[in-house]
């Protein structure tokens, strides 16, 4: 994704009359050191070219290169502050837009994530990306509703949207809409992708995502069968681990608990999340 960005710059750059050389080949420079990961480097020649041409049109493509650089070096507010400057200059740029609510996201700014979600869906009703990260955000927020109007979109435009349709099966779940969410799941597993077959991993996700409801409408031994599905499926599958580890304790057996939160805490779930589980099974 990120090469293909800087190649589109670069490009754009390639047609600037001659008087911008100057500034073309720091921007070139630039995208060369980028892609060979010096990032300093091309910080300093973004920032070159911005000195030299501060009124220049182009210049809404550098401030969201160097916020792209700055969130690869964390620096994220110096890269929210770059991804506004281009915004300045460009407010109707839907990948800076994008670039800006991705960051904003990660970093627990929702509202602000929204907005910029929002405003994209304002020049592209049927943005994709933009239609499932609003909807997350929503759901997040307990906006239940607008989360499914969302979702709802999503899934006219792209029926077998592999994230929406997850999504959605999760807005259920929390809703308590049960039935619902395991028609959407017992949905993706029956066709299982379509055109576009589910690798393991994700069909893994949809198991332990069906597991998740039943063990929410109190059928353990439902979910149980779901997690060994996904294990068998994915081994890495560090969810599926932690909950059948649950079922285990709620079992009384707390050898097969523990040997289960030890391999999600192995698999990269913090040891923080584990702890008192791992307590009880001792």
């Amino acid at each position: 994704m990120k090469k293909i960005t800087f190649s589109f710059l670069l490009a754009a750059f390639s047609i600037l009359p001659a008087a911008a050389q100057t500034y073309n080949e720091l921007c070139e420079r630039a995208v060369a050191a980028t892609e060979q990961d010096s990032l300093q480097q091309a910080e300093s020649y973004i920032r070159q070219a911005l000195q030299l041409e501060p009124a220049n049109p182009h210049n809404a493509l550098l401030f969201s290169n160097l916020g792209t650089i700055q969130r690869r070096q964390h620096r994220y507010e110096l890269a929210l502050e770059s991804y506004r400057m281009a915004l300045n200059i460009a407010p109707m740029s839907i990948p800076i837009l994008m670039n800006h609510a991705t960051l904003a996201l990660e970093l627990g700014q929702d509202d602000k994530a929204r907005a910029d979600y929002s405003q994209v869906l304002e020049f592209d009703p049927h943005n994709r990306e933009a239609l499932l990260m609003r909807a997350y955000i929503y759901m997040q927020q307990r906006s239940y509703k607008l989360a499914r109007q969302d979702y709802d979109t999503l899934l006219k435009v792209e029926p077998q949207s592999y994230s929406g349709r997850l999504g959605l099966a999760t807005l259920c779940q929390r809703d308590t809409k049960y039935d619902e969410a395991l028609m959407v799941l017992d949905g993706m597993l029956a066709d299982k992708g379509g055109a576009t077959p589910y690798t393991p991993h994700e069909l893994a996700v949809i198991y332990v995502a069906r597991a998740g409801v039943e063990l929410d409408m109190l059928k353990s031994d439902l979910a149980m069968l779901d997690l060994e599905k996904a294990i068998q499926l994915d081994p890495s599958q560090a969810e599926a681990y932690l909950m059948r580890g649950r079922i285990y304790l709620l079992q009384k057996k707390k050898a097969q608990a523990k040997q289960d939160f030890e391999k999600a805490v192995s698999l990269g779930v913090p040891q923080s999340e584990v702890r008192d589980l791992m307590r009880q099974s001792k």
